[in-house]
């Protein structure tokens, strides 16, 4: 039975080669980037493609020169606008270079990552950048290591795992937000993590298998030890996953006997919840609360008061990290890096002194 829909063609290598009068050997080395052809031949064989609306096979041409011409990137989460910053300036450098991105979310899971990863290989990525969830279980990234295809870590470094990674200072910008609110009088200070440990209830660093949260952890910390804030008065606490469990949390901590005077968010995702919890109690920050969060998200600005936060330089991390693994892509042979970028802090209305808060 003959069908009245006319036969759809792709356009092949073959094809640009009979329009522009070159064999097709020739033509595959214009249309690959590859080899050595005159600028006449090469201008000759583009303008073919274009007359005849050519578009490549990406399977077949990384099939014949090993190289697919994309790079992995998998975040922990994509609704956080620190990742989407990162992952822009990721695409935008592997854009100027030739390379298009595949971006997958682990929603800081193991076992998402790691099925992320295997996808990712399947999609044949000429390498990957990837925030690890966690530093327990890497053997799926010592796999892709040990497979010599490039491998780059966004945010979280990894001990005793020598690939390059570009990470912030998050030790020193913990502890330099806590001195902003022990400076200010603040005792009883809360740091609130979506990090998650079975019970949700911090005990010690040993439940932290996140760098970042790990070292965020031990500025608070210390920082609080040199103001003498008490180890019943410092609280850490786990499992803001989702905006339903960050307000339990919130509104658990505000209904205290003796309720924390200020609050460090881990995230402007949990910051914002926290912001809604105070406002929904008919609490006013700075006056009842201080807080103060990591990430300088747009709405931070907008809010009455505008929020302090602690400015990560995203898109530079996402752009210098990028960098670090094309360099990799394209031959370079040296030492693994470790890039920390250094952060700051933009003070603005949402801190006061603990004399100022009513009792909450």
């Amino acid at each position: 039975m003959n069908s009245s829909n006319p036969r759809i063609h792709s356009v092949t290598v073959a094809d640009v080669a009979r329009e522009a009068g070159v064999s097709k050997a020739t033509a595959a080395r214009v249309l690959g980037n590859y080899g050595v052809v005159s600028e006449k031949i090469r201008g000759d064989v583009l303008a073919a493609a274009r007359q005849l609306d050519y578009r490549p096979n990406e399977l077949a041409r990384s099939m014949t020169t090993g190289r697919s011409g994309i790079i992995g990137v998998v975040v922990g989460d994509i609704e956080n606008s620190f990742f989407g910053y990162a992952v822009r300036g990721i695409s935008d450098t592997a854009r100027s270079a030739g390379f298009n991105v595949i971006l997958a979310n682990s929603s800081e899971q193991i076992e998402m990552e790691k099925a992320a990863v295997r996808v990712l290989i399947g999609k044949r990525v000429d390498g990957l950048i990837v925030t690890p969830s966690e530093s327990r279980d890497i053997s799926h990234l010592r796999d892709i290591h040990r497979s010599g295809r490039p491998l780059a870590l966004l945010d979280r470094a990894l001990p005793d795992f020598d690939v390059d990674t570009v990470t912030v200072d998050d030790r020193n910008a913990a502890q330099r937000a806590t001195e902003i609110l022990t400076a200010c009088g603040h005792r009883r200070i809360a740091y609130i993590t979506a990090v998650d440990f079975a019970g949700h209830e911090y005990t010690d660093l040993g439940q932290i298998y996140t760098s970042s949260v790990r070292e965020r952890i031990e500025g608070f910390m210390n920082a609080c030890n040199i103001a003498g804030v008490p180890p019943q008065d410092r609280l850490v606490m786990l499992g803001a996953t989702t905006p339903q469990a960050t307000a339990e949390i919130t509104t658990n901590l505000l209904s205290r006997p003796s309720p924390p005077t200020a609050i460090i968010a881990s995230d402007s995702v949990i910051a914002l919840e926290i912001f809604k919890v105070v406002r929904q109690r008919g609490l006013r920050i700075p006056e009842d609360l201080s807080l103060i969060t990591f990430h300088d998200a747009d709405w931070t600005t907008v809010t009455s008061p505008p929020i302090t936060v602690i400015d990560q330089p995203a898109y530079v991390l996402g752009q210098t990290v990028a960098e670090l693994l094309i360099r990799r892509l394209k031959g370079e042979a040296r030492p693994p890096e470790r890039i920390i970028v250094p952060t700051s802090i933009i003070e603005r209305g949402s801190v006061a002194p603990p004399a100022m808060q009513c009792k909450i």
